[in-house]
């Protein structure tokens, strides 16, 4: 069969990679792809926002199977789009993603069916904003509702930060039209977990624990980015909490999506906050995580074409997966400013020698080739991802790759994988 997976990223790579070792598949194509994902599929120029030109090319091509990794297309439509046009993808429909694409519909969807979330409010304008800030109690959180790379969440100490946050985001516009309108709800405690499942919009089988880093500095310091690195299994979520999860937070979405009229069908990713054993849904993804994929796909040993097929044909019942009893870990490396201005053009020195490291795959994000050398492109770079025995002996193999790989300006994070080792 013929796979198109649309975007460019590291989690793209991820999902080209693990795509290709399926028997199932002959090609594989990837839109637009990076310099990585050419090594194994076939790089075609479309833009993952350009709905019809990417449909042009499923039918053209005569594609079996398409992909989707980002959530912007899939908040766009491309999904009902495809369906019109009798073509096979997976990812929710328009209705369903938007659990991502609006926080404010989220909100009230879990409010509605009695799932664990922040307490909070809702404000379509600056003025109402700032006045709810002069009674909220510090810390507090201000959240564009829209979609804005990861990036629309900023964590407020005092009400002139508040203040501040809601001119950046509604006046302002850093994030566009993402913040026309903003929630600002209590600043909730405890540590950061990523839970995701697949789901067919009736049965759900979650996928191994992870743990996200957001913020681009060491110890959890700075501007939050759209992920610095991430490590499987989270041994924050024990099997007690790992059941609850499933049950009271996951299925109840779900279920609570089809009560809408919004099937869905895909990946749904919780963003959760655990404090003293409960959790607690800060935001849903619509899509696999990018940096948890890379962990998690290195982790997966089923073919994941069978299980992409099954959500499609509502029948993910019939399907068990299998996963590695090894830990994983991923160190993001950045472009210098990232996630502000930065430049491109840098060429990445000595980065096929820490591909050959036993247990290491290098996942490529923003790369390209310019004049035959490889570059960065983007602000996320590399994903540099590893198995081990367990969390310490796969976040010493991935540095030990993180370290012979090297461009003027490059970043990352020294304590990826860190939050793991007091659990032991």
């Amino acid at each position: 069969m013929q796979v198109l997976i649309v975007g460019s990223g590291g989690r793209e790579h991820a999902l080209v990679w693990k795509i290709a070792q399926s028997q199932k598949v002959s090609k594989i194509y990837c839109t637009p792809g990076n310099a990585g994902t050419r090594e194994l599929a076939e790089n075609v120029d479309i833009s993952v926002d350009d709905i019809h030109g990417l449909r042009e090319f499923a039918e053209k091509k005569k594609i079996d199977l398409t992909v989707i990794g980002p959530e912007l297309p899939l908040t766009m439509g491309i999904v009902d789009e495809f369906r019109k046009s009798g073509l096979r993808i997976f990812g929710p429909d328009k209705k369903a993603a938007e659990v991502e694409g609006s926080k404010i519909y989220t909100k009230n969807l879990l409010k509605k069916y009695n799932i664990p979330t922040a307490e909070g409010g809702i404000f379509p304008s600056p003025i109402d904003a700032k006045s709810y800030i002069k009674q909220a109690k510090t810390p507090f959180v201000v959240k564009a509702d829209g979609l804005a790379a990861g990036k629309g969440v900023i964590i407020c100490k005092t009400p002139e930060e508040g203040r501040e946050a809601v001119s950046l985001i509604m006046e302002k516009k850093i994030f566009g039209d993402a913040g026309k309108r903003v929630i600002i709800e209590e600043f909730l405690y405890g540590e950061e977990a990523s839970f995701l499942v697949f789901t067919d919009g009736k049965n759900i089988v979650p996928m191994v624990t992870s743990q996200d880093h957001k913020p681009i500095y060491d110890n959890d310091k700075g501007p939050n980015t759209g992920g610095m690195g991430a490590y499987s299994p989270a041994p924050l979520i024990n099997d007690k909490l790992f059941e609850n999860i499933t049950m009271d937070i996951m299925l109840p979405s779900i279920e609570g999506l089809a009560s809408e009229g919004r099937i869905y069908k895909g990946v749904l990713y919780g963003g959760l906050m655990i404090s003293n054993n409960r959790p607690k849904v800060l935001e849903f993804n619509v899509r696999f995580g990018d940096p948890e994929a890379q962990p998690i796909l290195v982790r997966m040993k089923s073919d994941l074409v069978p299980v992409l097929e099954a959500i499609v044909d509502g029948n993910l019942d019939k399907i068990d997966i299998e996963w590695s009893s090894e830990a994983s870990v991923c160190v993001v490396m950045s472009s210098k400013g990232y996630p502000g201005s930065y430049e491109k053009g840098k060429e990445i020195k000595v980065i096929r020698e820490a591909g050959r490291l036993k247990d290491v795959v290098i996942f490529h994000a923003g790369t390209a080739y310019q004049d035959n050398r490889l570059v960065n492109s983007g602000g996320r770079v590399l994903g540099v991802t590893a198995l081990g025995d367990d969390i310490e002996d796969a976040i010493n193999k991935a540095y030990e790759a993180v370290k012979m790989i090297g461009w003027e300006g490059a970043h990352y994070r020294k304590d990826i994988g860190q939050k793991a080792l007091k659990y032991f």
